[in-house]
């Protein structure tokens, strides 16, 4: 199964959580309280976004963290790099030039393929904000159309039960 760490998963939460504030700031406590985040686990992924430069530290009586910029120019793309690295299923879609190829690299016949699928990744969780993911649910941007959920299949569609006109039996 491909996942994401739990240290992302509850970096995206408190993320939101920072959106829903819209512009003003959430000490640590507040945002494990809010989001049922473990304390331990909030600070850590906090100072992790603050070093990626996708949150702001604020101290003092009224301090605490904040969004840098606004939930709408956040991607889900650059959140998850943020705390997982470059987004990629396989080595190959990740290393530069400079970097350590695959072993396999100089025979694999399906290399291509998985750097569209990586680009397919990456584009999704780019066109994807913060911002859209503090709305409620259902709302889907025009911009993700492509990635609503699956509807059903044409076929089954065509398959439905009608009687045969030959001998009165659904088939």
């Amino acid at each position: 199964m491909l996942r994401m760490s739990k240290m992302t998963d509850y970096g995206i939460v408190l993320m939101t959580e920072l959106a829903r504030a819209e512009g003003g700031t959430r000490t640590t406590r507040e945002l494990a309280a809010r989001t049922r985040v473990p304390l331990p686990s909030a600070s850590k992924v906090l100072k992790g976004l603050l070093q990626a430069g996708l949150v702001v530290s604020h101290r003092g009586a009224n301090g605490g963290y904040g969004l840098s910029r606004p939930a709408a120019s956040l991607s889900l793309s650059e959140l998850v790099a943020s705390l997982e690295g470059p987004v990629a299923l396989t080595e190959c879609g990740v290393h530069t030039s400079g970097g350590a190829p695959c072993e396999l690299e100089s025979v694999c016949q399906i290399r291509g393929h998985w750097r569209l699928i990586n680009h397919a990744i990456q584009d999704a969780l780019g066109r994807l904000t913060l911002a859209d993911l503090i709305a409620p649910a259902p709302r889907m941007p025009e911009r993700l159309v492509g990635l609503a959920t699956p509807r059903a299949a044409p076929a089954a569609a065509a398959n439905t039960s009608t009687p045969s006109a030959t001998t009165g039996v659904r088939s």
